[in-house]
């Protein structure tokens, strides 16, 4: 789920008031499971229901989460790290007890009044979406390049003296690292459609930088696959498979996650708090 474009304050004064900050929605919301469950600033999370179905909400006071101070939050890393966590930790909650369609960060409403039109108005589509992840996973399988895994380039020709050789040393150590990650993007590739030819849906991300993966060696897959509770044995195999087959790059299955790459996110300013109409 998204966000949607609301209004600031009149005359751009502060928000003052509670909120109220959407984790997602789910068809049934168990009460045990749900006094378990920590939302935003250590407050409980509670049940909105309408139209069938439960939002998943907790409280977010507006002086801190209305749109004029998210959007100065959300340019400090700490503050945007510990929301996401916990924001995150809610949906996986959630994801563990059943479907749930995810919502965005900082999905705020002015109240739960808002929440339960959403309910309304999107009824059909949340239905649905959370028909099609009933029983099904996310999970995620990223790869990463494997050094001197691609053939070994050619030895450069002697003669020149000590410059030029040192020069084609270099060349030809760019040129087998070229070619080592065209080989291991070959690789990617292949492994992907192996992948989603297993999985109910999949999602190709873009890979991610190595400060961010924590790896050593660049990532050439990012892959997402909405699996089956009841083939997971089976995908799990295949991704050793693959890993056999393609000494090029090293495969890490990670999950299961909640389904952010299955939800569809309909095109909305995000980050703001919803007004009334």
């Amino acid at each position: 789920m998204s966000t949607t474009a609301g209004t600031t304050p009149a005359g751009g004064a502060p928000a003052t008031g509670t909120g109220v900050w959407l984790h997602g929605v789910v068809a049934a919301a168990d009460p045990a499971t749900l006094a378990a469950i920590t939302g935003m600033d250590g407050t409980p999370v509670r049940a909105v229901r309408a139209a069938g179905l439960v939002a998943v909400v907790s409280a977010a006071p507006l002086a801190e989460y209305g749109e004029e101070a998210l959007r100065r939050n959300l340019e400090d890393l700490a503050w945007l790290e510990r929301a996401a966590r916990t924001h995150h930790a809610v949906v996986d909650a959630l994801s563990r007890a059943g479907a749930v369609v995810p919502a965005r960060l900082a999905t705020v409403h002015r109240d739960d009044e808002r929440v339960a039109r959403v309910l309304t108005e999107r009824r059909d589509e949340l239905a649905g979406t959370l028909a099609r992840l009933t029983g099904r996973e996310e999970w995620g399988v990223k790869g990463y390049v494997v050094p001197g895994a691609s053939p070994r380039a050619a030895e450069p020709a002697a003669g020149g003296g000590a410059g030029a050789a040192y020069l084609r040393r270099r060349k030809a150590q760019l040129t087998a690292r070229e070619e080592g990650h065209r080989v291991a993007a070959d690789a990617a590739a292949a492994a992907h459609t192996a992948l989603a030819g297993y999985a109910v849906a999949a999602r190709r991300h873009a890979p991610q930088d190595r400060r961010l993966s924590g790896a050593s060696t660049a990532m050439v897959l990012n892959g997402a696959y909405l699996i089956d509770r009841t083939a997971l044995d089976g995908f799990a195999e295949l991704v050793g498979v693959l890993a056999d087959r393609h000494p090029e790059i090293r495969l890490e299955l990670t999950g299961p996650w909640p389904p952010y790459s299955f939800v569809a996110e309909p095109s909305a300013e995000p980050h703001t708090v919803r007004e009334a109409a």
